[in-house]
Parts: structure tokens; sequence; C-alpha cells
């Protein structure tokens, strides 16, 4: 027997137990706040690898040159409790690696941490006053009633699935009907208008529901031990692959037929590194013969950063891949995400 049926029947009772929460908040039994300027949630039925963070940072992109943005999360595996708003001192042990990727990242927006998004939004409202709130990871969050929900789907991973614990469903498939808007992640990078119905049948979507599709792009190494220098990916770099993330293989094929040799040290999602696991990135590495690099994600480079035993060769060669999400539906996604800003009628940061 698969090991997943074993847990089957701790899936049923998981399930009971999402359903009979989600009923007492659609019935009202259970309280849903909502706030009066622009909140957006960016979340996944399915845990990990959908693409949270690069579409998170695609609206910080699209929305912070005209209004004060603050992006909320609950800071998954931080070593701090309750709220945090991030200054130039904090860590990623402090508010989590990928909160930290984007306060690196985008220097003129508040990031905070809290896993009550709730009383999150009101210390922020409070202190920073922004304009638009964007809330990673916060689809099961159903004490906040979004403004605007953004459910992401990953294209490879349509299928049927169990819940947890036996699948990776959070929820049933059904929970979509409660988002504004479907994005479809992870897509070929030249899929087909034909491909794209498909998908859009099979979704069957409400009238009222929009549905876009995304593609990731590799954008150029950047070296934080040369001045957060690019440099592109010469044929003959041998690379030593460092990810803990949830699904690196499109990350690992994409290198391949990048450079002369790939060699992939794994590690779970959000991983912390150990000693053990920092000697054995030193040695790996030893190995290679000349070209060679230590290539890793934008996540991952925010954790490396903190730890300590890196070798100096190892350092000196580290390199994080940026990566973006590209809409192939072109500008209808913004469009819609700057319809509902718009809404609120708030008065741009630049006038």
């Amino acid at each position: 027997m698969d090991t997943h049926q074993w847990l089957l029947p701790l899936s049923w009772l998981y399930g009971l137990g999402v359903g009979t929460r989600n009923l007492l908040y659609d019935c009202g039994v259970l309280a849903s706040h909502r706030f009066d300027i622009p909140v957006i949630t960016v979340g996944n039925i399915a845990v990990g690898g959908t693409g949270k963070t690069p579409h998170t940072e695609h609206l910080i992109r699209l929305l912070s040159q005209q209004w004060h943005v603050a992006v909320l999360s609950r800071g998954y595996k931080r070593k701090s409790h309750g709220y945090l708003l991030a200054n130039d001192s904090t860590t990623a042990l402090d508010i989590g690696d990928e909160p930290f990727q984007m306060k690196r990242k985008f220097a003129n927006i508040d990031i905070a941490v809290d896993a009550d998004r709730c009383h999150g939004i009101q210390q922020l409202n409070a202190t920073v006053k922004p304009q638009v709130v964007l809330l990673d990871d916060a689809f099961q969050h159903r004490r906040l009633t979004p403004g605007l929900s953004i459910l992401l789907l990953e294209h490879n991973r349509l299928g049927g699935d169990w819940l947890l614990p036996a699948g990776r469903l959070r929820e049933p498939m059904r929970a979509m009907r409660r988002a504004n808007i479907i994005v479809v992640t992870k897509c070929p990078p030249k899929m087909s208008s034909d491909d794209m119905e498909t998908i859009r049948q099979s979704l069957s979507l409400l009238p009222q529901q929009r549905l876009h599709f995304s593609t990731i792009d590799y954008e150029e190494p950047v070296s934080d031990s040369n001045g957060n220098t690019r440099a592109p990916l010469a044929r003959d770099t041998n690379v030593l692959l460092v990810t803990g993330i949830a699904h690196p293989k499109p990350l690992y094929d994409w290198l391949a037929g990048m450079a002369r040799q790939v060699v992939h040290s794994a590690y779970g999602d959000h991983h912390h590194f150990t000693d053990d696991d920092i000697s054995n990135i030193n040695s790996t590495f030893e190995a290679l013969p000349p070209p060679a690099i230590v290539m890793t994600t934008e996540k991952d480079a925010a954790r490396l950063a903190s730890v300590q035993g890196l070798s100096r060769k190892v350092r000196d060669n580290l390199y994080r891949l940026p990566i973006r999400v590209r809409f192939l539906d072109g500008d209808d996604f913004d469009h819609d995400v700057l319809q509902f800003v718009n809404t609120f009628q708030t008065t741009p940061k630049h006038t």
C-alpha cells in the first residue's frame, strides 16, 4: 500500500476540520474583518512552490511607484515572535528568508511580519500608514476579508491531489471560488492559446473570476561579494547549486542547459543550514574544477548571508539568481490589479 494511502484517514479528519471552519466563516458565525484600504492577498491551496514571492514582488514593482506599499507576512520559520516591522538592521532570522529577500530588494516599501494578519494591518495603519497592503501567503487566513484575493496554481500540479497529510492540499480545490484572480504559474514560456483555453475550461471558474498565466524568467546572476554586480553565466562554468526550496528541478534543468556541469546540494524548503551542511558545501565546491561558482536562489542567499563557516573561496564565488514573473497574457493582470486599487481613490504618493 502506498504511503499516502495510510495517511488518508488523517486527511479525511483534516478535511472535516477545514470544511467546518470554512463553513463557520461563510455563514458569519466566525467574524472576518475588512479594512478601508486596498488589501491584496497572494496565496495558494497547495503547500509550497507556486511562486508567491516572485508574484508579490511583481505587485511591489507595479504599485510602489504610485502608492506607499507595505508587505505583511507571517515570517515562516523566523526566530522572533509577534508583530515586527523590519528596519536596516533586521536579519532573515528576525523576519524569515522571503520577507528579508523583499526588504533587501525594495528599499522604498515597508516589510512587516505577524502571524495575526488583522493585528499586523492595524499596527501598520497606526505607524507607517500604507496606502496598499500586500499579504503574502494569506489565502487561508479567513479572519481577514481581502479586497482582492489572488490565488496561485502551479501549471504542473493542476491535477487531482489529496488533502494534507496524504497530499499537498491545504483545502479542497473548490476553495478557489473565494479568489478574485487565479494565476496559473510556472507555465511554459511559449504556451499556446489552445492550452490556456483547455485549462480555463477544466477549472470551471465563476463568471466574475479572472484567469491569468505566468512564467518564470531567470535574470543574470548577482554576486554579493563583488558589490552586487551581475555577470552572465559562461558555458564552460562548473556550478555547485545550493537550494532549500520546494521544487528546485526547473532551476536545475535551466542551469544544466547553461553550464558545463551542475552539482546539486538540495535541502528542504526554508532549510536552516547546519555546520555539517556548511562543511559539505565547502568541500563539494573545493572539489569542482575551475572555473567554478556557487549558485543559489535569492531566498537561500538570505539565509546563507547569516551563517558562519562558509569558506572564503565559497563566499568569493557565491551568486544568487534573481527571477521575475512574466505574464503570458500581456498587461491584463496588471490592469485588473490597478483597477482594484483605483476604486479606493487613493491619492498617489507622488503628485
